[in-house]
């Protein structure tokens, strides 16, 4: 094999050890998980989503993805999530869902 294969192995190997998740850490979540892993936990019809003020499932997430996203995403996560859901009350949900997370209320 010439030198310059076996650089380029060791190269790639060592982008793929960086690449890893080191043993108990753990990984960000994106935007689009946590939207659709509210989503996913969401409990609604087509009037109102009923777990939105209550659920201690939802707290975890919103706590998390505050402190793995800048303040300017919460309003954005939170939005995304409860429109998925094409419930009638969405004002309602994401003003219990803003409070459940402490989040004070965005002016435009």
């Amino acid at each position: 094999m010439k030198r310059t294969e076996l650089e380029r192995r060791e190269r790639e190997l060592r982008k793929a050890e960086k690449k890893k998740i080191q043993p108990g850490e753990k990984e960000a979540m994106s935007v689009g998980d946590y939207i659709d892993t509210l989503f996913g936990m969401f409990r609604y019809d087509s009037d109102e989503i009923f777990n939105a003020a209550e659920d201690e499932n939802i707290l975890e997430i919103l706590e998390n993805m505050k402190m793995e996203h800048p303040e300017k995403q919460w309003d954005v996560i939170i939005r995304k999530a409860v429109n998925k859901t094409k419930v009638e009350q969405k004002e309602k949900a994401y003003d219990s869902l803003r409070i459940l997370a402490g989040i004070p209320a965005v002016t435009a």
